[in-house]
This record gives structure tokens, C-alpha cells and sequence, in this order.
């Protein structure tokens, strides 16, 4: 389980986000239809195996529409549920429960979806290698995709632009590598320094300096398995590119410490919920 949480104060604002998206500017008009004070009971149902996430999410959208509505948590955050498993139980008003129905369901859906295809990756590596995401994320919602992420037994890569030294081959493209991971080195000031290499050429380049990882970015197999031979013993190992659940145990195999995917952010299909009255 993860260690990373996610504050009420930061869950309520995003929700309040989500709900002024949804409610602007006259309401519910469909959901206003339902004049009737009387409360019903409503379950919420896994439609597919799945990492749950995102429950607190769910939770305070209806809390945020009525705090009279009870929602009844039956199933962990972060546990493994079945095709058909009861998450929750919601009980209050059918008009209020109506109106934050898709909006609840809409963030379990995309963090579960991403805590479930991280851990797939996960289950397929063993426990030396680890599953990272990237900063291939949705604008604004980095650090829920990102708690996802952990929640599918993964590892988070940087957070933002400052959080650590990631020389790439764009910054290659325009200078020099020795010399920009030398000019690194000197402006480390404690962060890490990671390199992307898409060849054996540019890490003979650069072996021997003081940084952090190396990230081979894109190889084949064959050349992968060098590359992590020769960079081992002075380095951290990455690989990324177009990594998938056919390819990452052959990557996995070449004894690289860790695997960058962006799609487990930016393209992971969405976990089914439904709401059953």
C-alpha cells in the first residue's frame, strides 16, 4: 500500500472543479425533475476485476452536492475487487445522488484504471525492477494520476521540471552531452541527475562521470542488455519507449533497475463502475 496521501483540502478543491464543470450554469436540469425527499439506498458495483482508487473522490462529490448523504465504504482503497464486488453503499436523496453520479464515477474510473494497468506491469517484473510513470500526464491532474500510480505498486518519477537533472535527446540535439551533464554536475545542488541514451556511442561519451541514471531510451533488447552490462556498476539503469505487457518481462530480463511507461498516465483505459439502484 501506498504512503502517499492526497489531503482533504486538495480532494475537495479538485471535486469542486469537477462539479462546477459539470453544474454550470443552471444545474442538473434533468435531476431537477425528481422532486422527492425520500431517501434510497444505491450501490456502487465494480463492472470488471480491478485496483480500486479514487474513493475519496467519489465520496466527497456527494458530500460536496448534500453532507446529509451517507456513503459507505466497502471495499479498501487500493485493494484488488471482482467483476460484480460492491465498493460503496450511497444513501440519501435520489435528486442529489443523480446529480453527482457521473462526476464520482468519472474520477474512480480514470484513477482506478491507472493504479490497475500499473499494477499489471508490476505483477510481470520482478521485484528488483521497478515500474515508473512519467510526466506524461493530464494538465493539472499530475499528482492524482501520479497517486494512482503508487497505489498500482509503481514508482513516481519526477514530479515537475525542478525536481531533478533529466538531460534528454532534444537537450542533446542542442549541445553537447559530455558537456551539458558536466555543467549538471556542477549545478547539481543535492538533485539527482538522470541521461537519456539512445545509443552505445553516447554512454561511452559519458561513462565514468558523477550522475545518477542512465536511461536507454528506445533500444532493442540486444543493445539494451549491453548497455545495462556496461553501466551497471557505476550507474542506476532505466529503459523506456514504447514499452507494453507483450515487451516488459524481455525488458525487465535485461537487468535494468527500472522501466519509464507513459501510457500507465496517458493512456490507460478507464476502470468500469456503475451506480445500481
Amino acid at each position: 500500500m501506498s504512503k502517499f496521501k492526497l489531503s482533504t483540502y486538495y480532494i475537495k478543491n479538485k471535486v469542486k472543479l469537477a462539479l462546477n464543470e459539470d453544474l454550470y450554469p443552471d444545474g442538473d436540469i434533468t435531476s431537477n425533475l425528481i422532486k422527492n425527499d425520500k431517501s434510497i439506498k444505491v450501490k456502487l458495483i465494480s463492472n470488471q476485476p480491478a485496483i480500486i482508487a479514487g474513493l475519496e473522490f467519489a465520496k466527497h462529490t456527494f458530500k460536496l452536492i448534500d453532507n446529509k448523504i451517507k456513503f459507505t465504504i466497502k471495499k479498501k482503497e487500493g485493494s484488488i475487487v471482482k467483476k460484480k464486488d460492491v465498493i460503496a453503499i450511497i444513501q440519501g436523496k435520489a435528486e442529489n445522488i443523480l446529480i453527482g453520479e457521473r462526476v464520482a464515477l468519472n474520477f474512480l474510473s480514470h484513477i482506478s484504471g491507472i493504479a490497475t494497468k500499473t499494477n499489471q506491469f508490476v505483477k510481470l517484473v520482478n521485484k528488483n525492477c521497478k515500474i515508473c510513470c512519467t510526466r506524461k500526464t493530464i494538465p493539472t491532474l499530475r499528482i492524482i494520476q501520479k497517486y494512482a500510480v503508487k497505489l498500482g505498486g509503481g514508482t513516481n518519477h519526477r514530479f515537475n521540471l525542478s525536481d531533478e537533472f533529466l538531460i534528454k535527446d532534444n537537450h542533446i540535439a542542442s549541445y553537447d552531452i559530455k558537456t551539458l551533464v558536466l555543467l549538471a554536475i556542477k549545478n547539481k545542488k543535492g538533485r539527482k541527475i538522470t541521461v537519456e541514451v539512445d545509443n552505445l556511442n553516447q554512454l561511452k561519451k559519458i561513462i565514468g562521470l558523477k550522475f545518477d541514471t542512465v536511461l536507454f531510451d528506445n533500444m532493442n533488447i540486444k543493445t539494451l542488455k549491453t548497455g545495462v552490462k556496461i553501466a551497471k556498476k557505476y550507474y542506476e539503469t532505466e529503459a523506456s519507449g514504447n514499452v507494453n505487457l507483450k515487451s516488459i518481462k524481455k525488458i525487465a530480463a535485461t537487468g535494468v533497475d527500472r522501466v519509464s511507461i507513459g501510457s500507465i498516465t496517458h493512456s490507460v483505459p478507464a476502470v468500469d463502475f456503475k451506480l445500481e439502484i
